[in-house]
């Protein structure tokens, strides 16, 4: 496959081909330029037909050949005919963020044995990222995909990583400065509510024209939340009530206004833009991590001793909103999680994978006077649906520590 450059090598005689006859000089010429015609010559329908064909370990080189291909790579036609010919993978992305650095790991499950980390570069620049470029994103912020492109939504900026090209771009900052907030796509667009004591607006992100702007107030202000969207509803789950103050959270508000929050979740059909009525978790409990799966909605949920997996029926036509008990997850018995450990839930097809992305069970053991049993930083278990079995994943790579997770197909 020829690219866009010419062949420094290639030395062209205009004599070599000049004939005495004018019909064998017109063949000639015909024949001299076919055999010039590069890929670069194609129209973009053609080109973005061979290029999409090309296997994805290549898809970070082919896009510094030049900024057409660049361009295609980035364009919506690219992405559709890489779906249309199942070119596509949902793999798991952790991302870990600090104020210098940004350190991926992608994990395809039931395909790759281990994780695999990666770098990004800033976009249209091959200089190592300015110290900058990473400011304003915390250890909590949220992660959403559109496509193969992973935002990163902090507190006050956002980037966009590009998992074909390995680049990263700076995008607009939400309206509203926000942390610990809930996050989700719906209709490729990305909707945000909470993690504010100065608002309860719900913000929409439209990637096309780079903006924000404010769709709803929301019913109640949650910190600490957890977002998940399907079939066109976005969850705002968990989480803590902001206090009258504004910087005191649902201790302050009382015990019973603390659990109504921790164990429930707010509705919002965003095309119809009004909110539905709010549900309760099952059991009680904290809210520690949730996802959606194949028109589900999954919980985990921290007792006083126990944890317990929930799955909500999110599908509209079958006329959803039941609740039914999971298989809880396969920890050790009467552990009851604290603000050391954290877990994030990512739904993978008809697959939940939950991800430990900070601390560690035996740390917790060992605090309770129990024996230790093997469980340390970056524990992944895998639950299926379809067999509502757990099973224990590749563990995280160790650069990889307080990430947030995302599904992208890529």
């Amino acid at each position: 496959m020829k690219s866009c450059y010419p062949n420094p090598h290639h030395h062209h005689d205009p004599h070599r081909h000049r004939t005495t006859t004018t019909s064998t000089s017109t063949t000639t010429t015909f024949l001299h330029r076919h055999c010039e015609t590069t890929i670069s010559s194609l129209p973009d329908d053609l080109l973005l037909e061979c290029l999409s064909r090309v296997p994805h370990s290549t898809l970070r080189s082919i896009s510094f050949v030049c900024r057409r291909w660049s361009h295609l790579l980035d364009s919506s036609d690219f992405y559709l005919l890489r779906r249309r010919r199942l070119l596509l993978r949902p793999t798991v992305f952790a991302v870990a963020v600090s104020d210098s650095s940004l350190h991926t790991a992608s994990h395809r499950i039931g395909l790759d044995s281990s994780w695999k980390t990666s770098s990004f570069l800033p976009q249209d620049d091959l200089a190592p990222p300015s110290p900058g470029l990473f400011s304003g994103l915390s250890s909590h912020a949220r992660l959403s995909a559109i496509a193969h492109k992973i935002y990163i939504i902090g507190r006050t900026s956002m980037i966009r990583c590009d998992t074909w090209t390995g680049t990263v771009s700076t995008k607009s900052a939400m309206i509203f400065p926000r942390k610990k907030f809930a996050a989700a796509v719906v209709a490729g667009k990305i909707y945000i509510a909470g993690g504010s004591a100065r608002t309860s607006a719900v913000e929409e992100y439209d990637p096309d024209l780079d903006t924000w702007r404010v769709v709803a107030n929301a019913p109640r202000r949650r910190y600490g939340c957890i977002g998940t969207s399907v079939d066109g509803i976005f969850y705002v789950i968990g989480g803590l009530k902001i206090g009258s103050s504004g910087d005191e959270f649902s201790r302050a508000a009382g015990t019973e206004a603390a659990h109504v929050y921790a164990s429930s979740m707010d509705l919002y059909d965003v095309e119809a833009g009004g909110w539905l009525r709010s549900r309760a978790v099952p059991g009680g409990g904290c809210v520690v991590a949730a996802c959606a799966a194949e028109g589900h909605v999954y919980v985990l949920a921290s007792h006083a001793v126990e944890l317990s997996f929930w799955r909500f029926d999110a599908r509209r036509k079958s006329c959803g909103g039941a609740w039914c008990r999971m298989k809880s997850p396969p920890l050790p018995a009467q552990v009851r999680l604290d603000s050391t450990v954290r877990f994030s839930c990512v739904g993978v097809e008809d697959k939940v994978v939950m991800v430990q992305v900070m601390g560690c069970i035996d740390d917790l053991l060992r605090r309770g006077g129990r024996s230790r049993r093997g469980m340390k930083e970056a524990l992944v278990l895998v639950y299926d649906s379809a067999s509502e079995e757990w099973r224990r994943g590749a563990d995280l790579p160790e650069v990889i520590r307080r990430a947030a997770c995302v599904c992208v197909e890529c």
